[in-house]
C-alpha cells in the first residue's frame, strides 16, 4: 500500500490519500461460483478485505516524481497530429515529412524521434514573427476547407484567394522591410585569421558559421557553437597535419573535422566512448547516420571491421553479467538501459543512478 499527499488548505492538518490496486465487487448481477471474488483477489495481490476493517501500517515508501515534457514527435505521431488538426491530406503527409527533413529543419534521431534543428528553429521564429496569421494552425485547416468548397462549386475561388492574399500582401511588404536578412550576415567581434577583415555571422543549410566579410575575395569560414562563438577544439589532434579537430555539422549529422580546412580535409566520426566488442579489434564505436537520416553506431576500423549497432551504446558495464557496455532503448517516450548481450535480462530506467 502506498500513501501519497494531496495539497491541503493552510492551517489545516495535511490529509493523506491511500491508493492500492484492487477490485471492487458488485452486490448483484454476478453468476458463478461464490469463490470467484476470492480467486480474483488472490490474483490481484490483495487479501479479502471487509468494509471498516482496520489495517496495520507496515511501512511507508516515499517517492518523488517530476513532471516530464511531452515526448517528441515521430513520423507516425506527427501524421496523427496533422490529422487531428485537419492539416494536409493523406496524399500530402509523405511530402511534408520528406520536405522538413531534406531541408534540414528537423533531424531524425535514435528511436525515430524528430528533433528540430537550429536552422528549423530560426526559420520558424522568423516566419511566426512576420506572418503570424499564416502560421496559425487554424488558418491552414480553414484554408483547406475553403479550397474543398471551391472544388465542389460551393464557393467562388476569386473571393477565396482575395480573402487570403490581401492581408498576406501587407505582411509580405512589411517583412521585406523589417525581416532580418541572415544571408547578408551579422557583424561580430571576430577577425579573419587570413586577411584581417571582420568576420560575419551567416547561416547555411547546416546552421550558423563565421565567414569573412570580403567574400568572395577571401573564402575563410569557421563553424560556431550554440552561443555564436567559434567552436572549441575537442582535445583530439589531426593525424595528418597536427592541427586541432573540431566538431562540425554535416548532411549526415555531427562529425570531427580538421581545423585546417580546406588545406586539410581530414574527417572522423565522433566516438561514443565504447570500445568495439569484436574479438581482436582495437577500434571504437562511433556515431554515424545513414542516407535516410537514421542514426547507427559502427566500428571506427570500417571496412576492416563491420560491427554495427542500432541502439546507442552506453559506457557502463552490466552489473549482472559483466558485459562491457549497455545499450539505450526507447519506447513511448521512456528511455531504458539494457544489457547488450541477448541472454541477459538486466534493464533499468536511463535516469536512475546505480
Amino acid at each position: 500500500m502506498r500513501r501519497s499527499a494531496r495539497p491541503a488548505p493552510s492551517g489545516s492538518p495535511r490529509p493523506w490519500r491511500d491508493r492500492s490496486p484492487g477490485t471492487s465487487w458488485p452486490s448483484t448481477g454476478l453468476s458463478g461460483s461464490a469463490s470467484w471474488p476470492a480467486r480474483c483477489a488472490r490474483r490481484s495481490g490483495l487479501p479479502p478485505l471487509a468494509i471498516g476493517q482496520r489495517l496495520a501500517l507496515l511501512g511507508l515508501e516515499p517517492k518523488q516524481h517530476f513532471t516530464q515534457p511531452p515526448p517528441r514527435y515521430t513520423e507516425a505521431s506527427l501524421v496523427k497530429e496533422l490529422e487531428e488538426q485537419g492539416i494536409g491530406r493523406p496524399s500530402t503527409y509523405a511530402t511534408i515529412l520528406s520536405t522538413i527533413q531534406q531541408r534540414g529543419y528537423v533531424n531524425r534521431e535514435r528511436g525515430g524521434v524528430l528533433v528540430p534543428s537550429e536552422l528549423g528553429q530560426v526559420v520558424t521564429g522568423l516566419l511566426v514573427a512576420n506572418f503570424p496569421d499564416v502560421l496559425e494552425v487554424a488558418f491552414t485547416a480553414q484554408m483547406e476547407e475553403s479550397l474543398d468548397q471551391v472544388e465542389e462549386g460551393g464557393r467562388p475561388w476569386v473571393e477565396t484567394i482575395r480573402t487570403f492574399y490581401e492581408p498576406f500582401a501587407k505582411d509580405l511588404k512589411r517583412a521585406q522591410r523589417e525581416m532580418t536578412d541572415l544571408k547578408e550576415g551579422r557583424p561580430t567581434d571576430e577577425i579573419c585569421p587570413r586577411c584581417g577583415a571582420p568576420l560575419l555571422e551567416r547561416w547555411g543549410r547546416y546552421g550558423r558559421f563565421l565567414a569573412c566579410s570580403t567574400f568572395p575575395k577571401c573564402t575563410f569560414t569557421q563553424d560556431v557553437g550554440d552561443n555564436g562563438q567559434a567552436v572549441e577544439p575537442t582535445g583530439e589532434v589531426c593525424d595528418r597535419c597536427g592541427k586541432p579537430m573540431v566538431v562540425k555539422e554535416g548532411r549526415y549529422g555531427r562529425f570531427l573535422a580538421c581545423q585546417g580546412y580546406p588545406r586539410c580535409r581530414n574527417t572522423k566520426p565522433i566516438p561514443v566512448g565504447v570500445a568495439c566488442p569484436e574479438q581482436g579489434c582495437d577500434g571504437a564505436l562511433t556515431e554515424r547516420r545513414s542516407r535516410r537520416g537514421k542514426v547507427y553506431y559502427a566500428c571506427s576500423n570500417y571496412p576492416r571491421c563491420t560491427f554495427i549497432l542500432w541502439q546507442r551504446p552506453f559506457p557502463e558495464p552490466c552489473p549482472k553479467c559483466g558485459a562491457p557496455f549497455l545499450v539505450e532503448r526507447s519506447s513511448r517516450g521512456r528511455r531504458t538501459l539494457a544489457c547488450s548481450l541477448r541472454g541477459c535480462d538486466y534493464r533499468r530506467d536511463a535516469d536512475e543512478s546505480v
